[in-house]
């Protein structure tokens, strides 16, 4: 095993650690990017979004998650391949910055911190409902307010803290998921006692109207709702700029993609498919994977699935309010937000961009609460199609930073997409077909999230056009005076 570095500050910069304040410091160990890698792929919709997809294409719901699922790991690869070369804490921002101009780095940075804060409200929400239940003499907005507090108040002390939090939360979801898996799967294949051969075994994938026993058309449908409980699977890219070895991390989590997609994803479906019909009441009921923990006799399913769902959320709130102020420490550092956001603590944490992102997350809290049908309602569908949006923009800035990196420093391209350009291009295609398609689905809110999410990405990237016109912020410390899309030269790291 090779010997890490352990440098005083992380490059948390496009170019290097020059923020105000002594910068982002390298407070994560290795086993908190591995977990953070792992888990991160793991959101709670998975849990509790999988009933509806089931419920829409039947089995043929796997196809959905393949698809999707390499969707994912084509867009993560072309990050990695940026992002090993270059790791910052604006990720995908800061490469889009330079490989496609201010304007691009400003529009998807800011539109995916919205993306996180909203997220924010709905986690703490959905924690606050499961905790109620256990304890009802606490009011469901104070453990929201609780929940937020604790993790606002945890991502404050400094990265190492969060990092310590995540691995946690994160190796609770990857055990009770991998343990659901094997179980379910000796279940399957009948070799778990006390289990009805009858009704659990991987004739429940065709015996029941078919694979696809609602039409081939059901897989797309199926894929507008399993989308977005992919979104998160960057996250490491983000927090590789404040590990001690930034590039073995972004190369580490980049190649572990297919796997942690194929067992958790794509394995977990398999068994709940296969344990019971997909038809069966208890999946819509109950939900998919208190369903199937049911049919296997597990006692108190319901709760044990909660705890996990609660795992899940804490871990994306956590995640999230990171994230959110990451992305708004570098917007402030490219000078595309307050300058303030740029500073750090003596702890290398952006404190006034952590503040800012849970502030707007606490209004969200309360909107939820106030005007569930209506503000929240519009905050929710205004966010819902960031995550193509930003796949989208990964894969454009990846087809001009390649060119770039080969010439200045092809020996960074440690990481490299596959069949590179075309294999970019084709998951390009396929993320705007999937944009188009949502735009004919009125049944599960497809079209209106689309359009709302369009509506403030137009808005985001006026006042973007009109900042750059009027040369509002400096330029970024990638870029040269011209044109930062020109072949003049330009130094990578």
């Amino acid at each position: 095993m090779t010997s890490q570095p352990t440098p005083a500050k992380a490059a948390s910069g496009p170019g290097g650690p020059e923020e105000p304040g002594g910068g982002l410091q390298a407070g994560l160990k290795n086993r908190h990017l591995s977990m953070i890698a792992i888990g991160g792929v793991i959101g709670a919709g998975l849990f509790v979004g999988s009933s509806s997809g089931i419920a829409t294409a039947g089995p043929g719901i796997l196809l959905s998650y393949a698809l999707v699922g390499t969707l994912v790991v084509l867009v993560m690869r072309m990050l990695g391949e940026m992002s090993a070369a270059n790791p910052t804490s604006g990720s995908f921002s800061a490469h889009a910055d330079r490989a496609l101009g201010r304007w691009a780095g400003f529009s998807i940075g800011w539109l995916y911190w919205f993306f996180w804060v909203v997220v924010l409200a709905v986690e703490a929400t959905a924690g606050a409902k499961i905790l109620e239940g256990w304890i009802p003499a606490v009011p469901q907005w104070g453990w929201a307010l609780i929940v937020m507090i604790v993790l606002t108040a945890t991502n404050l002390v400094s990265v190492g803290s969060y990092g310590e939090f995540e691995f946690w939360f994160a190796g609770i979801k990857v055990v009770a998921i991998s343990a659901f898996v094997v179980i379910g799967g000796l279940a399957v294949f009948g070799v778990l006692p006390g289990v009805d051969a009858e009704q659990a075994g991987l004739g429940n994938l065709t015996g029941h109207g078919g694979f696809l026993p609602n039409g081939p058309g059901a897989i797309l449908t199926g894929v507008l709702l399993v989308v977005f409980s992919f979104m998160g699977s960057e996250i490491a890219t983000l927090a590789a700029g404040e590990s001690e070895d930034p590039q073995r991390a972004v190369t580490k989590s980049t190649n572990s993609i297919i796997w942690r997609v194929g067992v958790f994803y794509l394995g977990s479906i398999f068994v709940v498919v296969a344990l019971l019909p997909w038809n069966d009441p208890s999946i819509k009921e109950q939900g998919s994977y208190v369903a199937a923990l049911d049919s296997l006799g597990i006692a108190h399913a319901g709760q044990i699935m909660n705890f996990i769902v609660l795992t899940s959320v804490l871990s994306c709130l956590n995640s999230g309010l990171y994230t959110a102020s990451r992305m708004a420490f570098s917007l402030g550092q490219r000078r595309d937000a307050p300058k303030v956001f740029a500073k750090t603590t003596s702890r290398g944490v952006p404190m006034a961009a952590i503040l800012a992102s849970v502030v707007f997350g606490f209004v969200a809290v309360f909107f939820n609460y106030a005007y569930p049908k209506t503000i929240f309602l519009f905050l929710v569908n205004a966010s819902g199609a960031v995550a193509l949006f930003v796949w989208l923009v990964i894969c454009f800035s990846q087809l001009r930073m390649r060119k770039i990196i080969q010439r200045e420093s092809p020996e960074k391209l440690v990481v490299k997409m596959w069949l590179y350009p075309y294999l970019t291009w084709a998951t390009a295609a396929l993320i705007v077909f999937v944009l188009g398609y949502m735009l004919t689905d009125t049944e599960h809110d497809g079209r209106e999230t689309v359009l709302l999410s369009l509506l403030v990405a137009a808005v985001v990237l006026a006042i973007a056009v009109i900042r750059q016109k009027r040369g509002a912020g400096a330029p970024s410390v990638h870029q040269v005076a011209d044109d930062p899309r020109d072949e003049t030269p330009v130094k990578v790291g």
